[in-house]
C-alpha cells in the first residue's frame, strides 16, 4: 500500500541544499539561549530531537544579527560576533549527526524590539510608526501585565528613525550575521522580512512613511531587504542558500502590505538571489483575535492563498506555513501549490512528525491542540514549552529511558494524565494495568472535546497509545481492596481527577440549574441514566436514551453535530464561573445559538487559560455573548439568577438554565485510602492540584519516568 504522505516525504531542493522530505521546522521563538545570548545544551538538545525526529530542515528562529540590539525575548540567540560561532557549530554538528539539515532565521526586532526599550537604547525604525491602541494586555491577569510591564524596564522608548548610514549598518549587520552561520556549519540562512520586524517595516506602506529612496513606491520599500540579500550573497557565496519570510499580507492594518504587494516583493527577492520565499502573515494586534489570525492562526491553512499565488509567480521553491497538517501538505504539494511545508507548533507537540509518517503511524502523532500556551509564555518574558508535551524545552535533561527494574504498575483513572502516565511507563518497559470508573476513557477530556474540538484530538491520541501490549485497560472498575489482592501492582499512580463540590447558592438544587460535572457525565454518557432522571423530563429522556442507543453519546463526532440540535439547556443560559471550564462551555454553546451571560467573582476571566488563548476566547464571549466581572450570585431563581456587581448594586438576568462552572478542588481521597494497603501511591493530575490539559500531561509524564 502506498504511503499516503508520500508526497512531503519525497526529497527536496532549496538552492543547492539538498534536504531528505519537504518537511520543515519553523522558526519561533523560543528564549532558550543562555545568558549572553550563547546557544547552550539546552538549545542544542531542542534541536537535536527534532533532528532525530526525521526533519529535513530545522530553523533556527529569530536569531539576532545586531545581539543585544534588536532583541524581543529575554533569551534570544545571538548571532552579531564570533564568540557565538562555537556554540551554533556544535548545534550545527549534532543535527546533521542525524542527517536533517539546519538553517538560521537573521532577525532585528525594530520598533517591536522590547529588550532595546529595558535597556535604554533606541528603537531602530523606517519611520515613526503610527499610533493604534492594543487593548489584548486587558485580558491579563495583574502577574502577567506585571511580568511584561516589567520586561520592559522603567525607561521612556526612545524611537530612532534610521538614516543611510543606520541603513548601511543593518544591511553589514545581516551580512555578517549569514557569514558566521555559514562559518558554523550552518546550511543555508532564513532572513526574517515578515512580522513587523525591521524589514517588514520597511515594506510596509502603513510603517514606512519615508519619503527618500527608501519609502513610497514598492521597488523603494523593497530596497533594504534587496541589499541585504546582495550583500548576504557576495559574503557567503552565490551557493551558499538564502531564503525570505514574507507577509502574504497585513491584516486590520489599513494600508498595510497586501497579497499583491507580496507577490510584487517576492519576484524582486528572487532576482536580488533569494532561493525560496517563504509565506507568513501578520496582523495589527487590536483585540483577543487578530494574533490568532495573524502570526500564530487558529483556522487551518490559513497562508496557504499566500503561497500559492506566489508560487505561481516566481520560479523558486516556496515553504507554506500557517497550521497546516500533514494530510494537507500532501494534498498541496501533490497538487503543486507549494514545494515544503513549516511546521512549528506542530514541532513542539511531537518531534517525531516525519518518521511516524514514514512508518505511516498517523495516529501515533501527538497533535498540538492550538492552545497557545508554547507562545504565551514569551508574552510574559519566559521560556516556551508545550502543554502536550512534558518534553519540549527539557530534552536536555528527561529522558524516557528503559527502567532499571520492570514492575506492575496500577494506574487509576483513565483520563489524560492517566493514560499518559501509563503511555511512558509501557515505553520504559513497565507493565501496566489501566482501570477506569467508567465505561470510557478520556475522563473529562471527552468532555473538553467537544467544547473545543482540538482537544478531541489529543483525547484520540492517547486512546491510540494505550493499545500497547505492556497495558491491560479496564473499564468500569474500581480500585478497592479486592482489585489490589488480585493485581498485587508494585506502585500505583492515582489520575482520578478533581471533586467538584455543590456551591451554597440559594436555589442550586433546581432542575434546570446543572453543575459542570451533571453536564459532562449526561452528555458523555458516565453513570448518565441517574442524571438524566434527575434533570430530564420525560421526553427528553426518551430523546436521550434513543441517542444512547444508536451510540451517539460514545462518538464526539456525532456528539458534536446533535448538540448543534439538542442540548438539555434553554435558550437563555447563565453560566456562574469565568475560568477555563465556564469560557469554554460559553464559546460551545454562542456557536450553538444560545444567549450565554458569563458571571465571574473576580476581577479576571480565564486565568487558567494560556494569555492568547484567553484573548480570543474572552473576544468571543464579549462579542456574542455577556461577560460580567466582580459579579457575585445572590440566588438562583425559577427564571433568572441574581447578582451583585463590585459596587453591591443588584442586579438580575432572565435564564432558563443555570451552569454552575465553579467548585473544582484537588481531590486525593483515593490515593490516601490506597496508601494503607503498603504500596507506593503517587497522586497525579487535578486530583493532585489543578493543572487542567497541561498540569495533567506534565504530571503524567513524570509520573511514567520516575515510577
Amino acid at each position: 500500500m502506498s504511503n499516503p504522505y508520500a508526497a512531503i516525504l519525497q526529497p527536496g531542493c532549496i538552492g543547492t541544499l539538498a534536504l531528505r522530505n519537504r518537511i520543515i521546522m519553523g522558526p519561533m521563538g523560543d528564549s532558550f539561549a543562555e545568558p549572553g545570548g550563547f546557544c547552550g545544551e539546552r538549545t542544542q538538545a531542542y534541536y537535536e530531537a527534532r533532528a532525530q525526529g526525521g526533519a529535513g530542515l530545522l530553523t533556527m528562529g529569530v536569531c539576532a544579527v545586531a545581539y543585544p540590539a534588536g532583541t524581543s525575548e529575554p533569551h534570544q540567540i545571538g548571532v552579531s560576533h564570533d564568540d557565538f560561532i562555537p556554540g551554533l557549530a556544535t548545534l550545527a554538528a549534532r543535527v546533521h549527526k542525524h542527517g536533517a539539515k539546519i538553517s538560521m532565521q537573521l532577525h532585528h526586532g525594530g520598533k517591536t524590539a522590547a529588550n532595546d526599550i529595558a535597556e535604554g537604547r533606541d528603537l531602530w525604525v523606517p519611520s515613526i510608526p503610527p499610533a493604534h491602541k492594543a487593548t489584548v494586555l486587558e485580558a491579563a491577569t495583574h502577574e502577567e501585565f506585571a511580568a511584561f510591564v516589567g520586561g520592559l524596564g522603567k525607561a521612556r522608548p526612545r524611537v530612532r528613525v534610521m538614516d543611510e548610514a543606520d541603513i548601511a549598518q543593518m544591511i553589514e549587520y545581516f551580512a555578517a550575521a549569514a557569514a558566521r552561520a555559514q562559518a558554523a556549519g550552518f546550511d543555508g540562512v532564513e532572513i526574517h522580512a515578515a512580522h513587523t520586524y525591521i524589514i517588514a517595516g520597511f515594506l510596509s506602506p502603513y510603517y514606512n512613511q519615508r519619503d527618500d529612496a527608501w519609502g513610497g513606491p514598492l521597488e523603494n520599500r523593497a530596497r533594504l531587504l534587496l541589499d541585504i540579500i546582495r550583500a548576504v550573497k557576495a559574503r557567503t557565496g552565490a551557493h551558499f542558500p538564502v531564503w525570505v519570510r514574507l507577509d502574504g499580507e497585513e491584516l486590520h492594518t489599513p494600508g498595510g502590505i497586501t497579497l499583491n504587494d507580496a507577490v510584487a516583493t517576492a519576484r524582486l527577492a528572487v532576482a536580488a538571489g533569494a532561493d525560496a520565499i517563504h509565506m507568513s502573515a501578520y496582523a495589527t494586534i487590536t483585540s483577543g483575535t487578530e494574533f490568532t489570525e495573524a502570526p500564530l492562526p487558529q483556522r487551518p491553512e490559513a497562508y496557504v492563498a499566500y503561497a500559492k499565488a506566489v508560487r505561481a509567480a516566481v520560479d523558486v521553491p516556496v515553504i507554506a506555513a500557517g497550521r497546516i497538517e500533514p494530510e494537507a501538505a500532501a494534498r498541496g504539494i501533490a497538487a503543486g501549490e507549494y514545494d515544503f511545508v513549516a511546521m512549528a507548533r506542530q514541532m513542539l507537540a511531537d518531534t517525531e512528525i516525519p518518521n511516524k509518517l514514514i512508518a505511516n503511524r498517523p495516529q501515533d502523532i501527538r497533535p498540538c491542540i492550538y492552545c497557545y500556551v508554547c507562545v504565551s509564555e514569551i508574552f510574559v518574558n519566559k521560556s516556551i514549552k508545550c502543554a502536550v508535551n512534558a518534553m519540549t524545552g527539557h530534552e536536555h535533561e528527561h529522558l524516557i529511558e528503559p527502567a532499571a527494574e520492570a514492575r506492575h504498575v496500577l494506574v487509576v483513572g483513565g483520563g489524560p494524565a492517566g493514560m499518559e502516565a501509563a503511555r511512558v511507563a509501557a515505553l520504559r518497559g513497565h507493565r501496566v494495568t489501566l482501570v477506569e470508573r467508567s465505561n470510557r476513557l478520556g475522563g473529562t477530556l471527552f468532555f473538553a472535546g467537544l467544547a473545543y474540538p482540538e482537544n478531541g484530538r489529543l483525547l484520540d491520541y492517547l486512546v491510540a497509545q494505550m493499545e500497547h501490549p505492556r497495558i491491560d485497560i479496564r473499564l468500569a472498575t474500581e480500585a478497592t481492596p479486592a482489585l489490589l489482592d488480585e493485581l498485587h501492582p508494585d506502585r500505583i499512580i492515582v489520575a482520578t481527577g478533581a471533586r467538584r463540590a455543590a456551591p451554597s447558592i440559594p436555589g442550586a438544587e433546581q432542575r434546570h440549574v446543572w453543575s459542570g460535572d451533571e453536564l459532562r457525565r449526561l452528555m458523555t454518557g458516565d453513570s448518565a441514566d441517574e442524571i438524566a432522571r434527575a434533570k430530564l423530563s420525560l421526553a427528553e429522556r426518551a430523546l436521550f436514551k434513543a441517542g444512547g442507543a444508536i451510540g451517539v453519546v460514545n462518538s464526539r463526532d456525532a456528539l458534536q453535530s446533535l448538540s448543534r440540535l439538542w442540548m438539555p439547556l434553554g435558550k437563555r443560559v447563565v453560566i456562574v464561573g469565568g475560568g477555563l471550564v465556564g469560557l469554554e462551555l460559553a464559546e460551545f454553546l454562542l456557536a450553538r445559538g444560545r444567549e450565554v451571560t458569563v458571571l465571574e467573582e473576580s476581577d479576571r476571566a480565564g486565568r487558567e487559560l494560556a494569555i492568547v488563548r484567553r484573548w480570543r476566547v474572552l473576544d468571543a464571549v464579549r462579542k456574542h455573548g455577556t461577560l460580567q466581572l466582580q459579579a457575585k450570585v445572590q440566588a438562583i431563581g425559577k427564571h433568572d439568577v441574581q447578582w451583585c456587581d463590585a459596587d453591591g448594586t443588584a442586579h438580575t438576568t432572565a435564564a432558563d438554565s443555570v451552569v454552575l462552572a465553579i467548585g473544582a478542588e484537588p481531590n486525593d481521597t483515593l490515593a490516601r485510602q490506597l496508601e494503607g494497603h503498603g504500596i507506593p501511591v503517587q497522586a497525579i493530575g487535578d486530583g493532585a492540584g489543578l493543572g487542567y490539559i497541561e498540569g495533567a500531561m506534565h504530571g503524567g509524564n513524570q509520573a511514567g519516568r520516575a515510577v
